[in-house]
């Protein structure tokens, strides 16, 4: 009786050819998935853009109708730039009687470049927002 060699398992070229498909996808989805994630932290600074909008709102009102005297410093909210793992900075600037701008600029810590922004304008038209670096898309 002749025994018959029994091989199970892969070949170190079918292994290979995995490895390298794998390899493809993963150069083509991740990227895009960090870019994802990036954009997702803006809705971090949209959040804190709002309570910020909200304080300027309570400022123009207890200012008699202007912003023109209301500042991040003067706003009856904290700062949100100081919150523990924050990953922006803040700046309302622009105040005029009728409109101000809020802009957002990303830190670089956690993966930020320090150079994308999200801002907030005010006007009498109404609210406009928009971003630059990887906020480009932000409406």
């Amino acid at each position: 009786m002749r025994r018959r060699n029994k091989r199970d398992g892969f070949t170190l070229l079918e292994i290979i050819i995995v490895i390298i498909i794998v390899g493809v996808l993963a150069s083509l989805a991740l990227p895009r998935f960090f870019s994802t994630v990036e954009f997702s932290k803006s809705m971090e600074a949209m959040m804190s853009m709002g309570t910020l909008r909200g304080a300027m709102e309570r400022c123009y009102l207890a200012s008699s109708g202007s912003y023109a005297s209301c500042a991040l410093t003067s706003l009856d909210v904290e700062n949100p730039a100081n919150s523990p793992g924050s990953r922006f900075t803040y700046a309302v600037s622009g105040q005029t009687a009728i409109g101000y701008t809020i802009t957002a600029t990303r830190r670089t810590n956690d993966g930020g470049d320090g150079g994308s922004i999200v801002v907030l304008t005010q006007t009498t038209a109404g609210v406009t927002r928009s971003g630059t670096g990887k906020f480009i898309g932000i409406k």
